[in-house]
């Protein structure tokens, strides 16, 4: 068996075991959850109804990283070779230290609650952590005419990257099967990119990842909260799926001479991949500001909001923000190649920027119409 089959199974092994981890672990984390009333609280932007626990992330940092270890175990095996070098162990070893810290203060927030200068610091430390894992920004790829990053841009660019990346994905946690929707798609198209450029270890961490989030996108859309069988992700799981996020955005945007002539400009791809969470949080940050606000207090103008305001139900919601995700992915996956990456972000800033202006007409003609 040559080494690209080899590789081909224990990624669909890294896949199936993360799946069958998470689905063994989850309906016994909500079975715990509902004994000891661990449940989401109710206030005027929660928009789910009945007692749902928020632990369902319990599930995410370990069974992740059992698939991760036993793919790389296999390939081992298989081909008789190592898939980690020096480098690539201390990059899994302080990825891994930083996800467990994440773990921890998710854990802490889910059950009694961390204050936000907290978790901000926490956040700038693992950002930090990425960083000396050998991970950061070094080559825009001409982004505004802007190539190689000098050392003193490129690592506070990652660690800003990384904290801004683990709230986008925690602030569009907003309705049923957003944020693992998006975060899946994401996941999915890392993991084929990876394959594509022969990143191996990073296309078995996306691919391990996408597994395990099925069984928490059935259990969070599909579940009963009234059969005990619905779970939010809460802040353990959200902060897991924010850093992994940022990793594998931060290691796709990495310039190398290989990637270079197979996959130009791939810094714009990696971020589209997440546009949707991070432009909304931009919008929302600004718009915050705008009217005197902080624009880390809670409201009601995420994107999901806008589109429940435009009289969609929760599902139809989560389905067509996902949609839209996905297009943006599938265009910009095709369109790199043919595109001048700044002419390409510019567009995909003005395409978002008119969607938002037609959901607010659309918003104003529905709320005109429930007043007739």
């Amino acid at each position: 068996m040559d080494t690209t089959t080899t590789f081909y199974l224990c990624a669909a092994f890294a896949f199936i075991v993360g799946l069958m981890g998470s689905r063994f672990v989850l309906p016994r984390i909500a079975l715990v959850a509902a004994r000891r009333r661990l449940f989401d609280s109710h206030d005027g932007r929660k928009l789910h109804k009945g007692n749902v626990p928020r632990l369902g992330g319990l599930a995410f940092f370990p069974c992740i990283a059992i698939a991760l270890f036993m793919a790389i175990l296999l390939y081992n095996k298989l081909t008789g070779a190592p898939m980690l070098g020096r480098i690539l162990t201390l990059e899994v070893f302080t990825i891994s230290s930083a996800l467990f810290i994440l773990f921890l203060c998710g854990l802490m927030d889910d059950l009694i609650g961390v204050s936000y200068r907290s978790k901000f610091l926490i956040q700038l430390i693992c950002g930090i952590l990425v960083t000396l894992s050998g991970l950061y920004f070094n080559d825009f790829y001409g982004l505004f005419g802007i190539h190689a990053l000098p050392l003193w841009v490129g690592l506070p660019f990652t660690v800003l990257t990384v904290v801004f990346i683990l709230n986008a994905v925690n602030l569009i946690d907003g309705i049923d099967g957003l944020a693992s929707g998006l975060s899946g798609i994401a996941f999915l198209a890392f993991g084929l990119l990876f394959t594509y450029l022969g990143d191996r270890l990073h296309a078995l961490l996306s691919f391990a990842a996408l597994g395990v989030l099925i069984p928490f996108f059935h259990s969070n859309v599909f579940g009963q909260a009234s059969r005990g069988r619905k779970l939010f992700m809460g802040d353990t799981g959200a902060l897991t799926i924010g850093l992994l996020l940022s990793v594998l955005s931060v290691r796709l945007s990495m310039a190398e001479p290989v990637k270079d002539a197979r996959l130009p400009g791939s810094i714009v791809l990696a971020f589209s991949f997440l546009l949707v969470p991070m432009l909304d949080v931009i919008r929302v940050f600004i718009h915050r500001i705008r009217c005197g606000r902080s624009p880390f207090l809670p409201d009601r103008n995420h994107i999901h909001h806008k589109f429940l305001d435009m009289g969609f139900s929760h599902r139809q919601a989560m389905m067509s923000i996902v949609g839209l995700s996905l297009a943006f992915v599938v265009v910009n996956v095709v369109a790199i190649h043919f595109v001048p990456i700044t002419a390409l972000f510019l567009a995909d800033v003005v395409v978002w920027t008119a969607l938002n202006l037609y959901w607010r007409k659309k918003i104003i003609q529905h709320n005109s119409t429930l007043k007739k």
